[in-house]
């Protein structure tokens, strides 16, 4: 039997899971993490937390196997995209914790750049907006905090990388420094169209080449682990961002199949297929992976806030004690919050409105709402902006006709019901919902050979439950427009 480890390093823990070629799984460890928060919008992590919780996690996940490093043919890492981590070449060690995807601290530098009139070739060579999210102005704001670090990284003493990158080289002890393509096209540093770092992108942000790792397929070879970490010496052959290798975990590898992950934030993604497509509704094109050295493109909208807003109901509010108690509100309520709505900009707005200013708000309480109201208003906050993202991706010529869904929010019947109810589409959840493992997994065996591509490997995703359109029209416009209203008073700001 032939065993793959997939490491999983999200925004709020890291995960490790120890699974065979058929998908099934053995083994499993997770360690979760807190972030902190040194300002207003500001969101970091301390890159050592990253590092030894997935060292701990995969620890775990191979006991909990009985397996040793010994027994895995090869490793597979996806990630939280985005976060931006600055290191020393010889040591590892960083010199600043990582900036969070969600961080807004430079959303004042993107808005310059937005008057200077960039942001359409910016657009056409990344397929991404001016905005905080993405890498670059995190990494030209390390830089300019400190010129110190800028003369080390011009004599080539630093390195930039997104977390799969930095993860690879601790594992490697440094000897190896690369990334795969889906991690590289969130950087706004990365042509998408020639695959290739864009020396243009790097002289607007200011950023020297040197700094930058290559630039490998997301199934291929990116090293191999140290033996001092797991016992013994394991290749790492697949990488890619959560949310593409969630695209891959749910199967979806024809042009016009979409999946929508619901974790931390939510992500609704579509296979565009080797053409790259262009947006006119505010949406993101990027890679959806690169395999045999040929580009897969999609298209994305990004939702910043979906299950980190449950946590704020538990861990801030304290209405209930475990995040499973959400679904009996939404029932007993049935989806009427008379007139409430959570608008759950927390940390801004993203698609497809694109406003880090924005902030959450929740509207239309009376004497009568009650903590059922208050949780149902947030579990539909996050199928109401799935339904603006959807729209958007009709109005671009994409249409959903029918959506998989994953993460850790769709063990919820209620919200699975009330995304297809919203949506007019069926919506299907896969018998595993760790479908971002399960990508990672998948690219590692491609590129370790034990499937030839990855059509072969779609064989794995199995539906387990199909939930279809059972609301009036009428009532889903009602819901629809209290919902609109509700975003238009969160963006009087």
């Amino acid at each position: 039997m032939t065993f793959l480890l997939a490491l999983d390093q999200g925004t709020s823990s890291s995960r490790a899971f120890v699974v065979d070629e058929a998908g099934q799984v053995y083994g499993r460890g997770q360690e979760a993490f807190d972030m902190s928060f040194p300002a207003s919008g500001w969101v970091e992590q301390d890159p050592e937390v990253l590092w030894t919780t997935v060292l701990s996690a995969t620890r775990s996940a191979l006991s909990a196997a009985g397996l040793s490093g010994a027994d895995i043919a090869a490793i597979g890492i996806t990630n939280q995209r985005e976060t931006t981590l600055l290191w020393e070449r010889t040591t590892g060690r960083p010199v600043h914790n990582a900036i969070v995807w969600q961080d807004r601290r430079t959303a004042e530098r993107c808005a310059q750049l937005r008057v200077q009139g960039v942001e359409p070739w910016v657009r056409e060579l990344t397929g991404l907006l001016l905005d905080p999210y993405f890498s670059a102005t995190k990494l030209a704001w390390l830089l300019d905090q400190d010129p110190a670090l800028r003369l080390r990284a011009k004599r080539g003493e630093l390195c930039f990388g997104t977390v799969d990158t930095f993860l690879i080289y601790r594992l490697t002890c440094g000897r190896s420094f690369v990334t795969d393509p889906t991690n590289a096209s969130r950087t706004l540093l990365f042509d998408i169209h020639k695959g290739v770092w864009s020396e243009r992108l790097l002289a607007l942000f200011d950023i020297p080449p040197e700094l930058l790792p290559t630039v490998v397929d997301s199934a291929g070879q990116f090293g191999e682990v140290d033996s001092q970490w797991f016992g013994s010496p394991i290749p790492v052959t697949g990488v890619a961002g959560d949310q593409q290798a969630a695209l891959i975990g749910q199967a979806c590898i024809h042009p016009g199949m979409s999946k929508s992950t619901y974790g931390t934030g939510c992500f609704v993604m579509t296979n565009a297929g080797l053409v790259a497509p262009s947006s006119a509704n505010q949406l993101l094109t990027t890679v959806a992976y690169r395999v045999g050295g040929q580009t897969t493109y999609a298209l994305e909208g990004s939702i910043f806030v979906a299950g980190q807003a449950v946590k704020w109901l538990r861990d801030k509010l304290r209405l209930f004690a475990d995040a499973s108690e959400t679904e009996a509100f939404c029932r007993a309520t049935g989806g009427n919050t008379d007139g409430v709505y959570l608008v759950p900009a927390f940390t801004g707005l993203g698609a497809p409105h694109w406003r880090p200013d924005a902030r959450a708000l929740l509207t239309g309480m009376t004497l009568d709402t009650g903590i059922a109201q208050v949780v149902t208003a947030t579990i539909a906050s996050v199928v109401y902006q799935t339904c603006d993202l959807l729209t958007a991706m009709r109005a671009d010529g994409a249409p959903v006709e029918t959506l998989r869904v994953d993460g850790g929010m769709v063990v919820n019947d209620w919200l699975c019901q009330f995304l297809a109810d919203m949506l007019a589409v069926p919506v299907q959840r896969p018998r595993v919902t760790e479908t971002t493992v399960l990508g990672a997994a998948i690219l590692a065996a491609v590129g370790n050979g034990l499937f030839p591509d990855l059509e072969a490997a779609s064989v794995l995703w199995q539906q387990e439950a199909l939930f279809t359109p059972a609301m009036a029209a009428a009532d889903r416009s009602a819901h629809l427009a209290g919902w609109q209203h509700a975003v238009r008073q969160a963006l009087l700001v």
